[in-house]
């Protein structure tokens, strides 16, 4: 998946700047060699993003100029040295469900009771006890071919998966696809569907390059929903999720929900407003989670126990 990401930024700039040429350089992270823990083990989102940061503040010759990021991955606080360069068009961005390969079911409403549906993300895992807590879930790991694969075996006990329909289209796998969810019912994360691009700030030649790439609408929407999670105090282990508009004459609309571990309770909140500056986006997210917390979001979060939630969802 990082690597079909950083090619489609390569792909993008090479349009730009066909004389100059765009090395993709990988990196396994921590996360990537003990795919049987939660991510919440390793401590929230950082862990996709500080070893890759290393080499991004790195001096030595094999050093990177731009991390490619899935940016719902990507922490709300960057660290002072770095910043997100540019935010590139968005793909679908909802949840989607897969269904054990040779079983009839094509969508959550028609799985029995106690089929087990595997998630890593608490915000998934939220929503679904929400609304079927007939299901089971259980946490899986590993990116998505891996996760299909455990799914397909018999033994693993899966009966479906959701993830990021984003990441089974970029990677040819639409066809797994037996149900897209959207709003009220679902909602998706922060950031999700969409390419960050990180910099080291001061590194003005490649904001010139990214400058060219950057999607003006979709940097806006996603400012203001880092920055409602970021109000929030929020990283990965935060049930938010949100449903993101913005009208071509720059309306922007999110729904957002904090969502209880055990699916029981939920806060909620609405905004519509004009905006057209990144600051302007940044003020949208701050009001928006001022309402969420005015609606008992506080209360909720207030709860969560990152070391009772990695037991809760084993």
């Amino acid at each position: 998946m990082a690597v079909a990401q950083s090619e489609m930024v390569a792909a993008s700039l090479s349009e730009h700047f066909p004389d100059y040429e765009f090395e993709i350089v990988t990196k396994t992270s921590l996360a990537d060699n003990f795919q049987d823990k939660p991510l919440y083990a390793f401590g929230g989102k950082p862990v996709w993003t500080s070893e890759l940061e290393e080499l991004l503040g790195s001096t030595e010759v094999d050093s990177v100029d731009m991390i490619v990021h899935s940016l719902k991955d990507v922490p709300t606080t960057l660290p002072k040295e770095f910043k997100i360069g540019a935010v590139l068009g968005k793909s679908d961005r909802r949840d989607a469900l897969v269904v054990r390969s040779g079983l009839p079911y094509k969508s959550l409403s028609e799985l029995p009771p106690d089929s087990v549906i595997g998630t890593s993300s608490v915000r998934r895992t939220a929503q679904l006890r929400r609304r079927f807590p007939h299901l089971q879930i259980k946490v899986i790991r590993g990116n998505d071919n891996t996760r299909l694969a455990k799914l397909d075996d018999p033994d693993q006990g899966y009966t479906g998966l959701v993830l990021a329909a984003a990441g089974l289209l970029r990677l040819d796998l639409g066809d797994r696809i037996t149900e897209y969810f959207s709003f009220p019912h679902f909602l998706y994360a922060v950031g999700q569907g969409v390419l960050g691009v990180e910099i080291r700030k001061g590194d003005e030649f490649a904001q010139s390059l990214l400058d060219k790439v950057r999607d003006v609408p979709t940097t806006l929407v996603c400012t203001a929903e880092r920055s409602l999670m970021r109000k929030l105090e929020g990283g990965c282990s935060i049930p938010l999720g949100v449903e993101s508009f913005i009208s071509p004459d720059y309306v922007l609309t999110i729904e957002a929900c904090i969502t209880s571990i055990d699916g029981k309770e939920a806060a909620t909140g609405r905004l519509t407003r004009t905006v057209t500056t990144e600051e302007e986006a940044e003020m949208f997210g701050q009001d928006i989670a001022q309402s969420l917390l005015s609606q008992g979001a506080g209360t909720i979060l207030e709860k969560i126990n990152i070391n009772k939630l990695s037991q809760t969802l084993k």
